[in-house]
């Protein structure tokens, strides 16, 4: 079945409409032509007869006159017959017009739909396939080329940003390990000043923020790029437990009140690496920017096809349009959300990542009554036997 306002639609309706104009033509010619015929100078008069004969004239022209009428009413009944069979097969044609058109717009679009679905089957993970459309050198071939060719400049620009990532965190974590060491040495000699110690202790805050830093650029890149190979079965409300244990001494620390609804049906299936660290990040997103004796509100359950987790905080009013744009790298509400000032800028837009790469959602809602509105959807899966339960200890 074509969809409406695609291009089959189009061409079907081009291709019935120069079948059913063509066929229109071919009845008018017929009509005019037989008009023609119909319309042809009737033979010569009949010679008068004697005058002696006049009542057998009258006789004559009255039966002539009868003839004429007879033959007037059969032509119209002809004409009459001929117009209703023109309607008929123009009706007919109509029909035989779409269908045919249909058909053709169908053969005529097959090549272009198997490059579409080729091209769909194509992401990062197997960027070195190739459609390699074999046939004639026409415009189809010729345009499944052209995809080949960007397919093949992608994947070389995939593998670039890939190999540069990696060296960049490995080139830029030598350095580190450097300075670090020679802070620990610089501390380790006797009686250090305090002034060394205060610096020593602000540096390695600093290395420690880099650290985390390369360590968030490494995740994202392997998110962006839908390296989800080792998948397995995970619970997402078994990771949210993972974290917010984790984080209890920072949820103590800011007197948060923590309300949980998590249900064992959360199940999804994907990175236990990647899926534990999007479930960290929006927990740590929740602690980090939520006022003193705040709230946070976490649940994870099965609706549907999909496994959910939503974690929600209490707090000032914030702005839609920028909360739309936490997804993106470096994107801070600023210092009105506490703690902002020292945050990468990067959990959400890892979060987001993630997300993508499993085929997932992420929606970010500013709650009405102030605060933040986190919920994941995830492709749910069922564990083969109830034993199988995995969590991911951070």
């Amino acid at each position: 079945m074509l969809r409406r306002g695609t291009v089959g639609r189009r061409f079907t309706i081009l291709y019935a409409a120069g079948f059913l104009g063509s066929g229109v033509v071919l009845l008018v010619l017929t009509y005019l032509m037989s008009g023609v015929r119909l319309s042809a100078p009737a033979p010569g008069n009949v010679p008068a007869p004697p005058a002696s004969g006049s009542s057998d004239l009258a006789a004559a022209q009255q039966q002539i006159q009868g003839l004429q009428r007879q033959l007037a009413e059969v032509h119209a009944q002809e004409a009459h017959r001929w117009v209703m069979a023109s309607v008929l097969a123009l009706l007919v044609m109509a029909g035989l017009s779409l269908l045919l058109g249909r058909l053709l717009a169908r053969r005529v679009l097959r090549p272009l739909r198997l490059v579409t679905a080729a091209t769909r089957r194509i992401s990062a993970e197997n960027l070195h396939e190739r459609l390699a459309v074999t046939g004639p050198a026409d415009e189809v071939k010729e345009l499944a080329d052209t995809v080949d060719g960007l397919l093949e400049r992608l994947e070389a620009s995939f593998v670039a940003q890939r190999r540069f990532v990696g060296n960049a965190s490995h080139e830029l974590r030598t350095p580190l390990a450097t300075i670090r060491a020679s802070l620990d040495v610089a501390v380790a000699k006797p009686e250090p000043a305090a002034q060394t110690l205060a610096l020593a202790g602000r540096v390695r805050t600093e290395l420690d923020r880099v650290d985390h830093l390369l360590d968030g650029f490494l995740l994202l890149a392997r998110a962006q790029h839908g390296d989800v190979s080792d998948r397995t079965l995970v619970s997402l409300g078994e990771l949210a437990r993972d974290a917010l244990g984790g984080r209890a001494s920072d949820i103590a620390a800011k007197g948060l009140a923590v309300d949980t609804e998590v249900r064992p049906a959360a199940w999804t299936r994907g990175s236990a690496v990647l899926l534990s660290r999007m479930v960290q990040n929006v927990v740590d997103n929740a602690i980090a920017h939520n006022e003193e004796g705040g709230w946070i509100r976490v649940a994870a359950d099965s609706e549907g096809s999909g496994a959910r987790l939503v974690v929600e905080t209490g707090g000032p009013v914030l702005e839609q349009d920028r909360v739309d744009r936490l997804g993106q790298p470096f994107e801070r509400l600023g210092a009105a959300r506490t703690g902002s000032e020292g945050s990468s800028g990067l959990g959400l837009s890892i979060v987001a990542a993630i997300v993508a790469a499993h085929g997932g959602g992420l929606v970010l809602l500013a709650r009405p009554e102030g605060g933040l509105r986190v919920a994941v959807t995830l492709p749910s899966a069922a564990p083969e036997n109830d034993a199988v339960r995995t969590g991911v200890r951070a």
